[in-house]
């Protein structure tokens, strides 16, 4: 990775240049990613006197306004599928790697102390299994004082890449969650359940619902006081949300294992894997019909990905491995305005020799 960085930093001169004169770079989409792209914005300004404004509209927005090129970047917890990008002229790249925390609000219940399996989520959250001290949450938690409550499931109303990862997993252990819901953005939830949009109102839902369940960015854990649940994993072994345990997915995944990120990294092996892991993308047109705007967004995304490292273990997400990183810039070099300048790779490029 030496020599992406060592490119990065010899060009970053020419990012820089005029960049008091530049246009607010504009992106909207994963809620999740959010805290992300709030960092990354307030570091940028102040090195470079740019705005970032960013909109968490939820994933199904954000690719929305991406198509209709609507703003310079779009964001995303889901990888497009290769048809959606061909069809809409994208490309899309990741930006970081996180987990998603099922969250309660349960009396004398802390933090982590709650342990579920794949299958006991997935009935719960089908309406099947609808108060706390139910025969099977009781099994696994002998010791924890579950309370005589009815279940109350937050969702999300909006369309959510967050959505869609918890579906793809529930899917992978649930034959009934399979048939029935899928895998989807946006799903027709039981009648009953407490609907949200974004993450930040999942969270809030959670926070202020007494039997409350629902499923958050683990960002918004710390942030909004809540209680995480301990999950099986495809090992077998209950484990809690953490960054390592983000890390050991991801290093069991093909991510790491080949550069390649358009798969899930749900239910990945490893004893300390968290089974929900997911990662977030970035979205560009490959053929922008608004250079100045898509140019200025590439400056904020390839500068975070310089300078930002710090600041996605701050939000509590974990950065690409090298050679997903590396894989990502090759695909910011396809990006082009409409007479076919490549736009992408003269941010990127440098006249220095490249470091071996």
């Amino acid at each position: 990775m030496k020599t992406i960085y060592a490119l990065l930093t010899l060009s970053w001169a020419l990012l820089t240049a005029g960049a008091a004169g530049a246009q607010t770079v504009t992106g909207a989409g994963s809620s999740a990613a959010a805290p992300i792209y709030r960092s990354w914005a307030k570091a940028y300004t102040k090195a470079t006197s740019s705005g970032v404004a960013y909109d968490p509209v939820g994933s199904s927005a954000g690719m929305k306004k991406i198509q209709q090129q609507a703003v310079g970047f779009g964001a995303t917890d889901v990888h497009p599928s290769d048809k959606d990008l061909i069809e809409h002229g994208l490309i899309a790249l990741p930006v970081a790697i996180t987990g998603i925390s099922p969250i309660v609000n349960l009396p004398k219940v802390q933090n982590a102390q709650l342990r579920l399996t794949g299958e006991v989520l997935s009935r719960i959250f089908m309406g099947e299994i609808t108060r706390w001290n139910a025969p099977d949450i009781n099994a696994l938690n002998p010791d924890t004082p579950l309370p005589d409550l009815p279940i109350k499931v937050v969702v999300r109303a909006d369309g959510s890449g967050t959505t869609y990862n918890f579906a793809d997993y529930l899917a992978k252990v649930s034959a009934p969650w399979k048939a029935s819901f899928g895998v989807k953005t946006s799903i027709k939830w039981p009648d009953g359940h407490l609907a949200f949009k974004g993450s930040e109102g999942v969270a809030k839902g959670v926070r202020d619902t007494v039997g409350a369940i629902g499923y958050v960015d683990f960002g918004y854990v710390a942030e909004y006081g809540l209680a995480s649940v301990q999950m099986r994993n495809a090992e077998g072994v209950f484990v809690k949300p953490s960054i390592d345990a983000f890390k050991a997915a991801l290093a069991n995944s093909e991510w790491s294992a080949t550069g390649a990120f358009n798969n899930t990294l749900t239910q990945k092996p490893g004893k300390s894997a968290w089974p929900i892991t997911m990662g977030t993308f970035v979205v560009f047109p490959k053929v922008t019909s608004n250079p100045e705007q898509t140019t200025q967004a590439l400056k904020f995304i390839i500068w975070s990905f310089v300078n930002g490292d710090t600041l996605v273990s701050e939000n509590n997400f974990v950065r690409l491995p090298d050679r997903v990183q590396a894989t990502a810039f090759k695909v910011i070099t396809s990006i082009r305005d409409q007479k076919g300048t490549p736009l992408g790779l003269s941010l990127i490029s440098s006249s220095a020799p490249l470091q071996q």
